[in-house]
């Protein structure tokens, strides 16, 4: 692929980088909420705008775990991105382009899952091992404190109320580099797959009245 559009939007520190012959040519940072619904066409219009009138060969964004909305938005935006230019939007984990992850060497991600839950990860060899599963607070210091006697390195993408725990962000060059290190089968496999967030637990769905009160 000669050109990728990159896009990472699952945290608070958002990024939009564009590869070029195997190289990252630019790549652009900013912070907003963790919607990003507004500030990510700025950088993505400037991106666009210096890569001229070629087409990109693919657009890759980071699916999570992290800020739904603000991982929506990156999909979102990846998928226009991919339709102008008639090529494939895919899904990358998030979580995988962090610094941590990208050593290769034995970690744990975790992070608020919000309602009481947490998630965590092992990664290895910059792949997941297991995960991301849901806990409760419980087996979530359980998890963690296990791995800190083991020297592993845990690390979450979000500050962590209550949890003294190293915050890291992944970004859209981390995500080129977790490409170039991923086998052809797993690039197959995400490439396969319609990009979506990676969900920590089924979408909560409220049911109508009509349907609770049967009237």
């Amino acid at each position: 692929m000669r050109s990728v559009l990159i896009i990472e939007t699952s945290t608070d520190t958002a990024s939009i980088a564009l590869a070029v012959d195997g190289e990252i040519g630019v790549e652009k940072t900013f912070r907003s909420d963790r919607r990003h619904n507004a500030m990510l066409f700025e950088p993505l219009s400037e991106i666009i705008a210096e890569h001229g009138t070629h087409l990109f060969d693919a657009v890759f964004v980071g699916s999570g775990p992290g800020s739904y909305s603000g991982t929506r938005v990156g999909i979102a935006a990846a998928q226009g991105a991919a339709l102008v230019a008639a090529c494939k939007a895919v899904a990358i984990p998030s979580v995988l382009a962090t610094p941590e992850a990208l050593t290769g060497e034995n970690c744990l991600a975790c992070g608020d899952a919000r309602r009481g839950s947490y998630w965590t990860a092992r990664i290895n060899g910059g792949g997941f091992v297991s995960g991301p599963e849901i806990t409760d607070v419980f087996g979530f210091d359980a998890v963690v404190s296990a791995a800190v006697e083991k020297g592993t390195t845990v690390f979450s993408m979000e500050t962590i109320r209550g949890k003294d725990i190293p915050v890291t962000r992944p970004s859209a060059s981390g995500l080129w580099q977790v490409w170039q290190n991923a086998s052809a089968q797993t690039r197959a496999l995400w490439v396969a797959h319609q990009p979506q967030p990676i969900y920590l637990a089924p979408p909560h769905i409220t049911p109508s009245k009509k349907e609770v009160f049967g009237t």
